[in-house]
């Protein structure tokens, strides 16, 4: 699966930076998205979800609300439809606005979706 990290990290103990190591070691393409880093665990990053070259079937939130509202337009306009909203990331307006943009919004950790364990890491 190819998957846009939403603020992804080079900082090893942000659950963005989590993500990056476990979706890769499972074998998906990652796509870390941080208009502030270069690069992130060896993966060159995006500024945008709107970047990625061939686009993304899932992104994963690790973004304030106040940051994910906006970013989902760019998930939309890049035709990610499958949204995961990690703790702390979600509210209720983005939630909202994720579903009047006919996203499929996930409220839930990520990397527990794919049988992994953020201790992991």
């Amino acid at each position: 699966m190819r998957v846009a990290i939403i603020g992804a990290s080079s900082n090893r103990q942000k659950f963005g930076n989590k993500a990056v190591r476990s979706y890769a070691s499972q074998g998906h393409e990652v796509f870390p998205v941080n208009p502030n880093e270069a690069e992130v665990e060896g993966h060159k990053t995006y500024a945008s979800a709107r970047d990625i070259p061939g686009g993304a079937e899932s992104a994963l939130l690790y973004v304030p609300p106040r940051v994910g509202i906006d970013v989902l337009d760019d998930l939309a306009a890049a035709g990610i439809r499958d949204v995961y909203v990690n703790p702390g990331a979600g509210s209720p307006e983005l939630m909202e606005k994720g579903e009047q943009l006919g996203l499929n919004m996930i409220s839930a950790c990520a990397i527990l979706a794919i049988g992994d364990s953020p201790a992991r890491y």
